[in-house]
């Protein structure tokens, strides 16, 4: 039998087709035997709160059609992507952004959105140094 393998912490809770499973309270494993099932770990769950920046936003945006509260629109997402891609330019972050575009492609909306919540500690620092050569210092 093949399906979706999920091996889940004590306690830990998954998002499958708009109901919040939890886990007891040992290591459990269970598998999704059910083709297009939406799932999603609640530990990979961004708040809205949080989907302030071009990377959040396409998180939060992917993290909707896993949910089942949104349609993929897949040109969109990798449009945004691009725009974002242009302005992390290492290698690294590149690499991550062709192979979430990849992923799109491919319909695994959720390992594209693993893959883009990875440059989300870069996107912060940036933001962060931005705002840092904002703010006017004042002279003693």
């Amino acid at each position: 039998m093949s399906g979706l393998s999920l091996n889940l912490a004590p306690k830990e809770r998954v998002l499958i087709n708009g109901a919040v499973i939890e886990a007891g309270p040992r290591r459990s494993r269970i598998t999704v035997l059910t083709p297009n099932t939406r799932v999603l770990r609640m530990k990979d769950a961004i708040h809205p709160d949080c989907a302030q920046t071009p990377l959040g936003r396409i998180c939060y945006t992917l993290q909707l059609v896993l949910t089942g509260d949104s349609k993929l629109d897949t040109t969109a997402v990798i449009s945004a992507i691009d725009n974002i891609s242009s302005i992390l330019v290492d290698v690294g972050s590149q690499q991550v952004f062709e192979s979430a575009k990849t992923a799109l492609k491919e319909d695994k909306t959720y390992t594209a959105l693993k893959l883009a919540k990875q440059l989300l500690p870069i996107e912060k620092h940036l933001l962060e140094l931005r705002m840092e050569k904002s703010v006017p210092t004042r002279a003693g």
